[in-house]
């Protein structure tokens, strides 16, 4: 059956006006009910205490509950697959992270591809990572380190929460560009830095909330940041990278999405983050944390996240990491 053309096109103009005013509609009515953002990792872990820190900032600018919901487990993979899985409509968001970009390389059998199925929505912080040593360590710099780990190689511990995480590679991405050689040591739990203060080991690459109150009492070291420029929590430590060129190594979050999440949701999640890293309080909050405020673009961080996703494959690779 054939319509008259006079016929169709107010037909269809009328369509397209309610396809338009059903998008703009669910961008005005989003949220309307809480919003769970899944985090994988538990409790008290640096990834929970930004999904927090965000999610409180969120929920008062949405003006509905954004709940934080804990599912560790698989290095955030059992989390990021659960959100792959849901229904991609704003609801349930997940906290992405730099493990999710290490897995990529780590993990052969993923049942999901997190550039493809997660939907990048807005990056929040980066933070650095801090070069700490035992006090019994004779050294005070990044050079006197590297010359002590030159004259005793073989006969260092290095600390790590274990293969795979982001304080191994980064301690891995030194030991190439530094030309030195490390005992690696994983760990679970805290006994890292139970052996850390006792001198059992004597080197890790520290996340800086994890280590900052010994740092600061004196029971541990600082010789270095990890990020490109120094770190405010820290002053007068200066960035690995004024010795060791180019080297540099920061966890970041950020939040995702499902796939195919409207972009209208997706725009206004973004624009009500980015509006929250303007807001003194947040800020200072993150830099208290020794976080450094971090806003992009849905597609700036989409490319961050693949960018990551290369370096950090080709460390993996080259160090020939095998998980189990």
């Amino acid at each position: 059956m054939e319509f008259p053309r006079r016929q169709f096109l107010p037909v269809a103009a009328g369509a397209a006006a309610v396809l338009v005013g059903s998008r703009m509609a669910g961008a005005e009515t989003y949220p309307s009910r809480p919003v769970h953002l899944i985090v994988g990792f538990p409790p008290a872990l640096a990834p929970d205490i930004f999904a927090r820190v965000a999610a409180q900032s969120l929920s008062e600018r949405l003006g509905q509950q954004v709940v934080v919901d804990n599912r560790p487990g698989a290095a955030s993979n059992i989390a990021t697959e659960f959100v792959v899985r849901a229904v991609p409509d704003g609801y349930t968001l997940l906290l992405a992270s730099n493990p999710n970009a290490l897995n990529a390389t780590l993990f052969q059998n993923l049942s999901f591809n997190f550039i493809r199925d997660i939907a990048p929505v807005a990056s929040i912080a980066r933070t650095s990572l801090v070069v700490t040593v035992n006090p019994s360590v004779p050294t005070d710099t990044i050079p006197e380190f590297i010359a002590y780990a030159k004259a005793h190689p073989g006969e260092v511990n290095m600390a790590s929460g274990g293969i795979g995480t982001t304080v191994h590679l980064a301690s891995e991405l030194f030991k190439s560009m530094a030309g030195i050689d490390l005992v690696h040591v994983p760990y679970r739990g805290n006994n890292l830095l139970q052996d850390m203060l006792s001198g059992r080991m004597q080197v890790t690459f520290a996340p800086i909330p994890s280590v900052i109150s010994y740092i600061r009492a004196g029971t541990l070291r600082a010789l270095g940041v990890t990020s490109t420029g120094p770190v405010d929590a820290l002053p007068g430590i200066p960035p690995v990278a004024k010795f060791v060129p180019d080297f540099e190594a920061s966890t970041w979050f950020g939040i995702g999405a499902p796939k195919r999440t409207p972009a209208d949701i997706v725009d206004k999640l973004n624009k009500e983050v980015s509006a929250s890293l303007d807001d003194p309080k947040m800020r200072a909050r993150l830099v208290d944390l020794g976080a450094l405020p971090t806003s992009m673009t849905p597609a700036e961080f989409g490319q961050f996240i693949a960018e990551q996703t290369e370096k950090w494959g080709k460390v993996i690779r080259g160090a020939n990491i095998k998980l189990g």
